[in-house]
């Protein structure tokens, strides 16, 4: 139970942040793109400030949410940041929330609710055992080199799908890292073997690294073509990591059909949210007050 609370309110937290760097990417010079300068461009707009203090917030609950349950179970419950952010969205600047939202908030609700009671996540340990993270390393590095060169080579929509899926993948990997690091609290090293444990500082590089993917993401392309990989890949790479680093089990056979239907819903409802007006940041004018 707390960790599906503190996953919600790291979900609402990033979904925030999101949204507001996303605000802060479009004011930044094309030229800028895939190099370090972006970030300095960044750093003078309050908005993006205000994005990243929320990527703070959120990476502390994310750690306790980690700590006390399956990465399996976590991380999924992160595709509900987007519905959720456009609805607190709505309800700060007094708009009416459009029904295509409300239909879009539903399906991934309901897609959530049926991946994790399909695939009904289980098992696994604490920490990663022997040397698991050497070709889960490897794999992974691959898998973004060959994403960033992709989408090196593309433009518009498709860099932005490219370069979010490759940040997905980042966030993914700091997630499986940051479980990994925190189980050194319970070994009875405590706070000592966390601080020197590899696994914090990969976290904090791999953090950094998918934090400055999003951010070309989002500058590449509209939310729309960047919000569903980044949800859908977040989610998927994650479940893979719970379940070949840390053992976790999912369900298979038929569940794999239930499991199919909700990341087509998850995958509609991102899409449709992307396109609302409140994820774009052009929101419809304020209701009137009565």
């Amino acid at each position: 139970m707390i960790s599906v609370l503190f996953a919600v309110l790291t979900a609402l937290s990033n979904g925030s942040a999101s949204v507001l760097q996303r605000r802060a990417a479009l004011e930044v010079p094309r030229d800028s793109a895939m190099r370090l300068s972006l970030i300095g461009h960044l750093l003078r707009r309050p908005v993006w400030l205000g994005g990243i203090g929320l990527v703070i917030v959120a990476a502390v609950c994310q750690a306790v949410a980690l700590a006390t349950g399956p990465i399996a179970v976590v991380q999924p419950i992160f595709v509900i940041e987007l519905p959720a952010t456009l609805l607190v969205a709505g309800y700060v600047l007094r708009v009416r929330v459009p029904h295509t939202v409300w239909l879009g908030v539903a399906a991934m609700t309901a897609g959530l609710a049926l991946g994790l009671a399909s695939a009904s996540p289980m098992g696994g340990s604490e920490s990663v055992r022997g040397v698991a993270w050497v070709p889960a390393l490897l794999v992974t590095g691959l898998f973004e080199a060959v994403l960033i060169g992709a989408a090196l080579r593309a433009r518009g929509n498709g860099r932005a799908a490219l370069l979010g899926l490759a940040a997905a993948c980042g966030y993914a990997l700091t997630a499986a890292l940051m479980k990994d690091a925190m189980a050194r609290l319970d070994d009875g090293g405590g706070a000592v073997a966390l601080l020197t444990s590899w696994q914090l500082y990969a976290t904090a590089a791999a953090g950094l690294g998918a934090l400055f993917l999003l951010q070309n993401a989002l500058q590449a392309g509209p939310l729309v073509a960047v919000q569903p990989m980044l949800t859908l890949g977040d989610a998927l790479i994650s479940i893979f990591y719970g379940v070949t680093l840390f053992g976790e089990v999912l369900r298979t056979g038929w569940w794999l059909l239930p499991e199919l239907a909700a990341l087509i819903l998850i995958a509609v409802g991102c899409v449709g949210l992307a396109r609302s007006p409140l994820a774009t940041g052009n929101p419809p004018p304020p209701s009137r007050v009565r």
